[in-house]
């Protein structure tokens, strides 16, 4: 078992090895990740309608 002291000062040491984005990269890669939700919503939507609609079709012909 690791001496808690030592564990917190390799805890803190491995901390300080983060590089953490900058502003800039930040909000490039949350504008990136909303507009690829957005198209994958839209994405959905489209095809979530398109096999509503061939399903509606297929039902009718079988009346």
């Amino acid at each position: 078992m690791v001496n808690p002291f030592t564990f917190l000062q390799e805890v803190r040491a491995e901390a300080g090895k983060v590089t953490w984005p900058t502003r800039r990269e930040t909000m490039i890669t949350t504008g990136l990740v909303i507009l690829m939700v957005l198209f994958a919503s839209l994405f959905f939507v489209l095809v979530d309608s398109a096999l509503r609609f061939g399903v509606g079709l297929l039902l009718r012909v079988g009346q």
